[in-house]
């Protein structure tokens, strides 16, 4: 069996945990195994059956008052307990902070290995092997786990969705059991960005802005070409964050969040390798700056060298005009 963690965000399983299962599904298929999946926490009434149309035999939900709200300790305990009970030959998280939060601590109190953010999995010789980019993208690691299980984490927007099917899998609730004292640090509060539409993980189109916005006030800018498109956010150089113009969470790079949109606007960024490294994995790539050595246009697929306080209200007047036809 692989069983697949499945992340929920207001009551909705997030898109790219649906990605890990589908994978999970393809690939167990190839061993002849079966998949499961696995929520944890207040999940919402339609989640696990959201979760069971992309293949697994059984979905657990995974309840314990001390997991109203995330812990990594007591999710970590919860996740723990069950992979010793079904010992899946594998365990995939998808690659969000929550995934890449949690994956290491379940390899831990296993006591086994972990690939993170997989862009590749493939079975050779009845294993799983697991393909990786290294030193900031300029090279790939292929490996093969020899622990069991084998724990992954798998970048968003890599792996494509399988078509989702009426399923009448077996869905299991039950109590975890988290001891008193297990969980060390509580969410108290939860403050939401307003106007933040989609993460910029798992958005399938970034509007990446960098220092060439000049200040945070032309942030806006984006704001509005991003609210024309669909399934949408906004980026952000580490240059445009630590200058404080836009929160971390929208920060692309080495440093920041790694991403693979099907379509990736860079707006006044230079290409530092640990941006790069974030965000050179997405399927299209258009750059604008007004420096023609800029080392972006080296990974770009379309570059503009010019004023991008010129090419945006163009830009924007142009998908204006086609969304109205």
């Amino acid at each position: 069996m692989i069983l697949t963690f499945v992340e929920t965000r207001d009551g909705k399983v997030k898109k790219s945990s649906l990605e890990a299962l589908s994978e999970a599904k393809r690939r167990a298929g190839e061993m002849g195994l079966q998949t499961a999946a696995v929520l944890v926490g207040p999940a919402g009434d339609e989640a696990p059956a959201e979760a069971a149309k992309y293949g697994p035999a059984r979905v657990y939900h995974l309840e314990s008052p001390a997991l109203a709200a995330y812990s990594a300790q007591g999710f970590a305990r919860a996740l723990a307990d069950l992979a010793k009970e079904t010992s899946p030959k594998a365990v995939f998280f998808a690659g969000t902070a929550m995934g890449r939060d949690l994956a290491p601590r379940l390899a831990a109190r296993l006591g086994v290995s972990l690939a993170a953010d997989c862009t590749k999995v493939s079975v050779r010789d009845g294993g799983l092997v697991f393909t990786r980019p290294v030193y900031a993208g300029k090279a790939i690691l292929t490996l093969a786990l020899k622990s069991s299980p084998a724990v992954a984490s798998l970048r968003p927007n890599v792996f494509p969705l399988l078509d989702p099917e009426p399923s009448a899998a077996d869905v299991v609730r039950r109590e975890a059991a988290v001891p008193e004292g297990e969980v060390k640090g509580r969410v108290e509060e939860i403050v939401r960005e307003k106007g933040d539409r989609v993460d910029v993980a798992e958005a399938d189109i970034i509007v990446s802005g960098g220092r060439g916005l000049k200040g945070p006030e032309n942030f806006a800018l984006l704001q509005d070409l991003a609210a024309l498109l669909p399934r949408a956010a906004v980026g952000a150089s580490r240059s445009a964050v630590d200058s404080g113009w836009i929160g971390h969470a929208h920060q692309v790079g080495q440093t920041g969040k790694t991403v693979s949109p099907t379509l990736y606007f860079a707006f006044g960024i230079s290409g530092a390798i640990q941006h790069l490294a974030g965000m050179s994995s997405s399927k299209v790539i258009v750059a604008v700056n007004k420096d023609p050595e800029a080392p972006i246009f080296k990974v770009a697929d379309y570059g503009i060298v010019g004023d991008l306080f010129a090419v945006i209200p163009a830009l924007k007047a142009e998908l204006q005009k086609a969304l109205s036809e």
